[in-house]
């Protein structure tokens, strides 16, 4: 007799175990699933190689897309769908801080994955598919065609104060190079410490052709 219910109005405990919103999930996560990988896999992480950041985007993009899913068929008000949202907003990694690159590919996510959830009969599924290909294009061309060459920057303690003279700056230049390993297109003088004989260098060197590492500073030894 309860099994008669359940199976006449469709629902369990009160809530609907099946309905035709299901096929549109389907349907829209494997839309999502491929943007992402395209964008994560094969356009961010051959440039970067960071497993971490592959892992949090993938999670991050299908933790939005479900959750803006599931809000979209509830009744609520702007200020409660913009209050849910800020919690992207106060997210923060203590381990390390975030790169203005790897800040825009989390946005990418967060963004396609919003979109690919919210929309409905009112935009149409060409129209959705030229969003998503005109990002995933953008993306590319920005990536694999006119950025070829990323400048990246470091700053090292360097004890050598006594090269850091604007009319030394050639024989700097040669002994930074030297103890880095690194091609450095130029060199900026920071903070000068005359009581430890140090100051702070900024380098900056060619990121996608030469790897230092993940850390932003480097702690310069003597030769001596």
């Amino acid at each position: 007799m309860t099994g008669l219910l359940l199976k006449a109005d469709n629902t369990l405990f009160g809530i609907t175990y099946f309905n035709d919103d299901f096929y549109a999930l389907v349907f829209r996560m494997l839309i999502n699933v491929f943007i992402l990988t395209v964008l994560i896999r094969f356009l961010y992480y051959p440039q970067s190689r960071r497993k971490d950041y592959l892992f949090t985007y993938y999670l991050i993009g299908m933790i939005t897309f479900f959750l803006c899913f599931g809000l979209k068929k509830l009744d609520i008000d702007t200020g409660m769908g913009l209050g849910l949202f800020a919690i992207f907003g106060i997210l923060r990694y203590r381990t390390e801080s975030i790169e203005i690159k790897e800040m825009t590919y989390l946005f990418l996510v967060i963004g396609i994955s919003v979109m690919n959830a919210l929309a409905s009969n009112k935009i149409s599924l060409a129209e959705m598919a030229v969003m998503n290909v005109v990002l995933v294009a953008i993306t590319y061309g920005l990536e694999k065609l006119w950025l070829l060459k990323h400048e990246t920057r470091k700053i090292i303690q360097y004890e050598r104060i006594d090269l850091i003279k604007p009319e030394l700056y050639a024989e700097m230049h040669a002994d930074v190079e030297k103890r880095t390993g690194l091609k450095i297109n130029r060199i900026e003088v920071g903070k000068i410490d005359f009581m430890r004989d140090t100051a702070q260098l900024r380098i900056f060197y060619d990121g996608d052709v030469q790897s230092f590492g993940g850390s932003n500073e480097i702690v310069g030894s003597s030769d001596e």
